[in-house]
């Protein structure tokens, strides 16, 4: 046999080159780390949502619903949409790789702002297209008419995120107003609004509010984050039915479990919990961001579950002192750029704070 006759199938080209997903670190479990590497949520389920879970649990012999019926209509109606309006798959990010292999793909650019969540570029190779990346501005946000500016005949779909993951700003509804305006409507516009529940500026915007003004918009949003539903994995999209149709297309079938499905809509039943929660979370985050801002850090306006620390060349070894402590903290750094922290419970950013203050690390 030849040599090439014994070669195993090699993968396309743009799949072999893909950089990994960094997920947060989880640290050694022997001795439980301080986690605030993941945005996750740092409390439990309400126990609605965990008795909801629970009983379905009993019937996983069974295939779940695949049209998500239940689920559907009920985030339709938390939204104020009709159900045709409603793509749900396994967390925001699969929506998200089923709207990109729905709309894109070989020769086609999908446009977006730089840092901004990693899953963009990855998903968008993945999709076969070409990611086009526009940096932030000076403050660490979205610079809108660059983006616009960008856009070309072979884009396909831009992705704007607000607030930003990992650096925190949300966008403006005036900016974004303008920036939907000068887009051409054959390019499909995503608004990442994973962290929605803990935005408390003024002048962000609404996603929802705007898509009857554009229909070439399409809101992404996640029971991952304040919802607290991170280790189940749902989300959902929201646009026109022309638009969300090819998305649920593409959607993997019985890809939601059923006590993923019936979870979220017990976690919808809670809304008010949930957002008294989130709001324990903003205050937590006000607190951590007057902290730390009273050390000297100089910090983006921070409207996630998080806040970014911009240390350049000094982010791994930050992330990897701080990871070598005992209890270890975690956090997210992104080389020569900077950390994710996550708001975690008062304890837990008490211990950040503290050893922050003695790291070898000027505050900048």
């Amino acid at each position: 046999m030849t040599p090439e006759h014994d070669a195993l199938p090699t993968p396309r080209a743009s799949v072999a080159a893909l950089p990994a997903y960094v997920p947060g670190a989880r640290g050694d479990a022997d001795v439980p780390p301080i986690k605030l590497s993941s945005n996750e949520s740092a409390l439990a389920p309400v126990p609605a949502v965990t008795a909801a879970a629970r009983a379905q649990a009993e019937g996983v012999n069974r295939y779940p619903d695949m049209a998500m019926t239940a689920l559907t209509g009920r985030i339709a109606a938390h939204v104020g949409r009709p159900a045709e309006h409603i793509a749900v798959a396994a967390g925001s990010v699969a929506v998200l790789a089923h709207l990109l292999q729905a709309y894109a793909g070989p020769g086609d650019q999908v446009l977006f702002a730089w840092r901004s969540f990693e899953a963009y570029p990855i998903l968008t190779r993945i999709a076969g297209a070409e990611p086009v990346t526009v940096p932030l501005d000076a403050e660490a946000r979205h610079d809108l008419p660059a983006m616009a500016a960008a856009v070309t005949d072979r884009t396909r779909v831009v992705m704007v995120c607000s607030p930003n993951n990992p650096t925190g700003p949300t966008l403006r509804t005036g900016e974004l107003e303008a920036f939907l305006a000068a887009v051409p409507r054959r390019v499909l516009v995503v608004l990442d609004e994973a962290y929605l529940e803990y935005v408390r500026a003024d002048d962000a915007p609404d996603g929802l509010a705007l898509l009857d003004r554009h229909p070439n918009l399409v809101v992404l949003r996640t029971f991952s984050k304040a919802w607290g539903l991170a280790g189940l994995r749902v989300g959902y999209a929201v646009g026109v039915p022309a638009l969300i149709a090819p998305i649920r297309a593409c959607v993997t079938p019985f890809s939601v479990s059923s006590p993923a499905q019936a979870a979220a809509v017990a976690a919808l039943d809670a809304a008010e919990e949930v957002a008294a929660r989130a709001a324990d979370v903003v205050a937590e985050r006000a607190r951590v961001t007057d902290a730390l801002r009273a050390a000297g850090w100089t910090l983006p306006e921070a409207q996630g579950n998080f806040v970014w620390l911009a240390l350049g060349e000094d982010a791994i070894p930050l992330a990897t002192h701080l990871g070598g402590l005992s209890p270890a903290i975690l956090v997210r750094p992104f080389a020569g750029e900077g950390v994710r922290v996550t708001i975690g419970a008062p304890a837990e950013n008490d211990a950040f704070l503290a050893a922050l203050a003695d790291a070898p690390f000027a505050a900048r």
